[in-house]
């Protein structure tokens, strides 16, 4: 493993972790508001744009910050990201117990496809709009190589890595529906929901089963559900995405 896949393993792996919970990190990585410390552990739970100030910025070493500002977009409130060779995301903090999961819904609209873009390649990982959602589980199921990546991302956050992230992302060229397992860990698999791109420039709106969907993804049931997170990401391709968000709801 060379020194550049290492760091670039060990960035991706702090900005994962983060989605775990409350860490404690320099100001230049973890760039946070004063919000209220309280994790919601309730549903159903809303979150839209008007909740701006109640979304975490997570930032990656050594990466640009994708932008995220508030706008009405067609008519819908909206958080929109602006991505220029970039990668951060915008987290809440949760504590929703397995037994408790039930519907996710959301909506975005992306501007344009990421030219060359392709979730199955380290190289050009990168997606224009993506819902990430990540699970705790038994770390002792770990494979050799993800316990010495959990061990390197608490060493740089003080926080494990998650036992599972699962993504909802938007492809050029796969079908909806596909599971996409991570080139770097399998503990970071995606969903196709959109291919394409038939429907750039519209509204999309999904209703997904977060178990079933976990279930799919990981082949067993899911664990509790500690973060969820937007991201727009062109750090990879080094080319550029615009996207909207709209309403995320679980019910």
């Amino acid at each position: 493993m060379n020194d550049r896949f290492f760091l670039r393993e060990g960035f991706l792996l702090l900005l994962l972790s983060s989605l775990a919970g409350c860490l404690s990190l320099p100001a230049a990585v973890h760039d946070r508001p004063a919000i209220s410390s309280a994790v919601p552990n309730r549903l159903p739970l809303t979150f839209t744009a008007q909740d701006k100030s109640q979304w975490e910025p997570v930032l990656l070493p050594g990466k640009l910050r994708t932008a995220f500002r508030l706008e009405k977009h067609q008519g819908r409130q909206s958080l929109r990201a602006d991505s220029e060779r970039s990668a951060s995301m915008l987290r809440q903090r949760l504590n929703i117990q397995s037994e408790q999961l039930g519907r996710l819904v959301f909506e975005w609209q992306v501007e344009a496809l990421i030219a060359d873009a392709d979730m199955r390649q380290r190289e050009t990982e990168d997606s224009p709009v993506r819902l990430i959602l990540a699970f705790d589980g038994d770390r002792q199921k770990f494979s050799a190589k993800n316990a010495m990546l959990s061990e390197l991302t608490r060493a740089l956050t003080g926080e494990e890595l998650p036992y599972a992230t699962l993504m909802y992302v938007w492809s050029n060229q796969l079908p909806v529906g596909t599971v996409i397992v991570n080139p770097r860990t399998d503990r970071v698999r995606k969903i196709v929901v959109e291919s394409g791109a038939d429907y750039v420039k519209q509204w999309r709106h999904y209703e997904r089963q977060i178990k079933a969907d976990y279930e799919k993804a990981f082949g067993e049931a899911p664990g509790a559900l500690q973060g969820l997170a937007i991201m727009t990401d062109t750090d990879n391709t080094q080319g550029h995405a615009r996207a909207w968000y709209g309403e995320i709801r679980l019910d």
